[in-house]
């Protein structure tokens, strides 16, 4: 179930963090305004809402220097947000997940998700990376890494044993199941992501902090729904492939909210991610087809309605 508001707070003041639910398009935050080693925020956001993720951390920070971000993986909606803050306080360090190391040192896009999903990222530097195994501190705790790929190779997930919180990014939500990339390009992941929720299983959190919608304390429920969801995924490639394209697509819709249709459908047959994902690259015919088909059916379920000749995102309260 959802977390009662009241206990979440009271967990988080004694972590010394604080807890920004934002929308989809970009991630939450968890900020830690003291420590140790400084004031750290996990995660920024999109790019096109940095702006808003700068004003949001230096209200929680209330005039303390930012010194650290950490990434729990480098997609879009996660890390776009860095290279703002990075301006903002000259001298904070980022830490990625060890995996990336080759993508970032030396910055390397084409070996990053952000031109293949045509989505944006400013490159930033990277200082330090995550190792799982190991431990990094945030407040005055020190949090354990744990490896949860699945929804990405090399994302990381945090766990603090004594109060028994997980910062889980994508790795489990409460009620949807995250996009599977890797089974997008043709290589395995449902066993991946089947093996981080057992991960998160075994530490056995009582409050989970995900990348996405509310902080919630009904894990064995989350657990099992995201399995019964990879389950039927695993048995039917086709439909996760159709799902990802859908969501794929919702998600470009929120950052531009209204759209002409002939311009979505282009987008769409132009876009790496997706020509991998309806598993029609070098075939335009069947790529125009399948891309009338996905918008046909948002529109039909509600995620997009007409407007003349534009589509526009509904927004879901």
């Amino acid at each position: 179930m959802t977390a009662h508001s009241d206990g979440v707070a009271a967990t988080l003041q004694s972590l010394g963090a604080k807890w920004l639910v934002r929308g989809w398009l970009s991630s939450n935050n968890i900020i830690f305004a003291d420590g140790d080693e400084g004031a750290a925020v996990v995660d920024t956001g999109y790019s096109s809402h940095a702006g808003q993720t700068l004003a949001l951390v230096s209200h929680a920070l209330a005039g303390r220097p930012l010194a650290r971000i950490v990434n729990s993986h480098l997609h879009s909606d996660h890390c776009g947000g860095n290279a703002e803050l990075a301006r903002s306080w000259p001298g904070l360090r980022t830490a990625v997940p060890i995996g990336y190391r080759a993508s970032v040192q030396p910055w390397d896009e084409s070996r990053l998700s952000f031109l293949r999903c045509d989505q944006r990222c400013e490159a930033f530097e990277v200082d330090n990376f995550l190792a799982p195994g190991a431990t990094i501190r945030l407040g005055h705790r020190h949090w354990e890494i744990h490896a949860t790929p699945g929804h990405d190779p090399d994302a990381v997930v945090f766990f603090e044993p004594q109060s028994a919180v997980l910062i889980s990014a994508d790795a489990l939500w409460e009620d949807r199941l995250a996009i599977i990339f890797p089974e997008l390009v043709g290589e395995p992941g449902f066993d991946a992501a089947h093996a981080a929720l057992d991960l998160i299983e075994r530490l056995a959190p009582r409050l989970v902090l995900p990348g996405h919608g509310a902080a919630f304390t009904g894990v064995g429920a989350a657990l099992h729904a995201s399995r019964s969801r990879l389950d039927a995924f695993a048995a039917a490639p086709g439909k996760h492939r159709l799902h990802a394209a859908r969501a794929l697509v919702s998600y470009h819709m929120l950052e531009h909210r209204l759209l002409e249709r002939e311009a979505l459908i282009q987008w769409i047959v132009e876009t790496p991610i997706f020509l991998d994902a309806l598993q029609c690259t070098g075939e335009p015919v069947l790529a125009r087809q399948l891309a009338e088909e996905t918008v046909e059916r948002l529109m039909a379920d509600g995620v997009l309605r007409p407007q003349g000749d534009m589509l526009e995102m509904v927004t879901r309260s």
